[in-house]
């Protein structure tokens, strides 16, 4: 497939010498998206290591998870393509999540594990949304694709379960959220990296 077809998939002009250069600025930095994800991972390790932890800790880093997230998309909507709102749109919601979640960690958790269903709902939309944003210029779309369906699949099964299970279900969830955020940063980062070299 040529470059221009690409590019017009994207919702992007031709190439042009200002558009290639914008393109190799952006991508340039390929690599924070590969420490990003390195990072999610060693968060996800972490997480999946309590036996047991207090609601406070739970809800701290939920919290942490829901800004850094935020801000990785508002990042995110600074690339050249189509439907910059819907990162946009996502990331504020996610820093207004994760500093409401910071500021009461308590309530957060018990709040999330009201409504843990729901949530796990948003997040597999968003990821489902995000692939088909991302299929254009990522041959590993699939990937969000499927989390996003498991992650839908799992809010439907904790919506039946009680509140006290559903303390390590949300660990269980931070974990898992962290774990293929960080896969999909990594996938990302060397699809940046081969646009860099594009360019």
């Amino acid at each position: 497939m040529s470059e221009q077809a690409v590019q017009g998939d994207i919702g992007t002009p031709p190439a042009t010498p200002g558009l290639r250069a914008l393109t190799r600025e952006l991508t340039r930095y390929w690599w924070l998206s590969l420490i990003a994800g390195i990072s999610w991972i060693i968060v996800a390790v972490a997480i999946l290591q309590f036996d047991e932890t207090s609601v406070r800790t739970v809800g701290l880093i939920v919290g942490f998870m829901f800004l850094f997230a935020g801000f990785q998309n508002l990042a995110l909507a600074a690339a050249p393509i189509r439907f910059r709102w819907v990162w946009v749109t996502f990331g504020f919601l996610l820093v207004i999540a994760g500093t409401i979640s910071l500021a009461n960690p308590e309530d957060t958790f018990a709040g999330l594990a009201d409504m843990l269903s729901f949530l796990f709902l948003l997040v597999g939309l968003w990821w489902i949304v995000r692939a088909f944003l991302e299929q254009a210029v990522s041959p590993l779309w699939w990937l969000g694709l499927i989390s996003g369906v498991l992650m839908t699949v799992l809010a439907f099964w904790t919506a039946g379960q009680f509140f006290i299970e559903k303390a390590y279900v949300l660990l269980v969830f931070a974990g898992i959220w962290a774990l293929l955020e960080g896969i999909g940063d990594i996938v990302r980062a060397f699809d940046l990296r081969v646009l860099n070299r594009e360019a």
